[in-house]
């Protein structure tokens, strides 16, 4: 099955930002406003979010936060080294997610 759902993430050098857009038709319409870590806890503010809206089914808000918290862990990973990953490389890693930056 298809999710209805797309990570967004603005990957950045200091912080990496993740939002969710709905799939709608052949588009995509905004669904929260962009979270950003580590200035603050963008995951509890995701979860929150896509909680208070209650149509959105348990396994589709499970499937978004897990990809929300491989991609912060990533990121968190690479910066723990010293490391700065263009975007482009991760976005090959994360091929459901959408990027952009400015790296």
């Amino acid at each position: 099955m298809d999710s209805r759902f797309i990570l967004k993430v603005l990957w950045l050098d200091q912080n990496v930002a993740i939002a969710v857009d709905q799939i709608v038709g052949k588009g995509t319409s905004p669904l929260t406003a962009y979270f950003f870590w580590p200035r603050n806890d963008a995951w509890q503010q995701l979860k929150e979010q896509l909680e208070s809206k209650h149509w959105i089914s348990e396994d589709d808000r499970i499937d978004v936060l897990n990809q929300a918290t491989d991609v912060i862990n990533y990121w968190q990973d690479l910066r723990n080294q010293g490391r700065t990953v263009p975007m482009l490389e991760a976005a090959g890693k994360f091929p459901a997610v959408v990027f952009s930056g400015s790296n």
